[in-house]
């Protein structure tokens, strides 16, 4: 399955901003199936579609105003370019946000800041159809978020970036919740979860996952972490009241059996946080990853409540 952009991108001839428009009427006329090119110049990267073209040559005094001037004056300067890492449902949203005119102009995409090849809208809504139908397999029945084969290959993307706040969010005393209000509230407690954290985490630039049970992941582009997990912590907080009967609520407990077989009170469920960066820490492997967020959520479980903790704290735990 292609993710990438530039993974679906194909060769489209290139032709500088000078170049004269009767040049390029003889290479579209030469091959009827080629939909634009590329006009690279000192400016960057602009866009020539064979429809414009003959729109523009093709008015009252077009071909006498344009033949012999060149295509710099017709080209569309503002054409969608992305780079060749980009998510392809990333494009997909961006291409149709594009003004109408433009909505079936090619997406054009940078490889090192080189130009690379272009993707019709055709091929890229083909491709993105794909995507879901296939991601549809590895999503979470119960939340409708991606799985581990999902989530591993998010993570193995995220060792290429420069920063990255990797984030392992799940519910301490779930268990106890579970055995005391039974599994149907269990599994709408995950639902709920899910929704809330999908506010946080449901943009282009962050990745939200459902490893399972009620143990989820979202992977951020940058080392600004605490804030959302603030925000995260301090819903939740209020979300959960909604699952707990009155009596429980102001117990602030559940009676439920511990570990020494007794019934004893155990604590309402709260979330616990843990956050691996590559602030101070290089990564070479997603194992590596998995071993430090483990080592990291030793250290939020040891702590009763909702809690932050990560790696790039020197050990400190953030109640929010």
């Amino acid at each position: 399955m292609f993710t990438q952009i530039g993974e679906i991108a194909e060769p489209i001839p290139v032709v500088l901003p000078e170049t004269k428009c009767d040049a390029l009427y003889q290479l579209f006329k030469s091959n009827p199936n080629l939909e634009g090119v590329a006009v690279e110049g000192k400016k960057g990267i602009s866009l020539m579609m064979r429809t414009r073209f003959f729109q523009q040559i093709g008015s009252q005094y077009g071909y006498n105003l344009y033949m012999g001037r060149p295509v710099k004056l017709l080209m569309n300067v503002n054409a969608l370019v992305v780079d060749y890492s980009e998510q392809i449902t990333d494009v997909s949203v961006a291409a149709m946000k594009r003004e109408e005119a433009d909505l079936y102009d090619l997406v054009l995409v940078t490889s090192g800041g080189r130009f690379h090849g272009a993707v019709s809208i055709r091929r890229l809504l083909l491709e993105v159809a794909d995507v879901r139908a296939e991601m549809a397999i590895f999503m979470n029945p119960l939340t409708g978020l991606p799985g581990n084969r999902i989530i591993d290959d998010r993570l193995v993307q995220v060792l290429k970036q420069d920063q990255f706040s990797v984030l392992y969010i799940d519910l301490d005393q779930f268990k106890s919740y579970n055995d005391s209000y039974g599994f149907k509230m269990g599994d709408e407690l995950i639902q709920a979860t899910a929704n809330l954290l999908r506010e946080h985490f449901g943009v282009a630039e962050a990745f939200l996952g459902h490893i399972g049970g009620d143990d989820f992941i979202a992977i951020l582009n940058h080392h600004q972490y605490k804030r959302v997990c603030e925000e995260v912590i301090s819903q939740f907080e209020e979300l959960k009241k909604n699952f707990y009967n009155e009596q429980d609520w102001n117990n602030q407990y559940v009676m439920g059996e511990g570990r020494s077989g007794l019934n004893r009170p155990i604590p309402l469920v709260s979330v616990s946080i843990a956050v691996v960066t590559n602030l101070y820490q290089r990564y070479e492997n997603i194992n590596q990853i998995i071993d430090e967020a483990t080592r990291v959520k030793k250290s939020c479980k040891s702590i009763n409540g909702s809690i932050i903790c990560s790696n790039d704290m020197e050990g400190e735990a953030v109640r929010a």
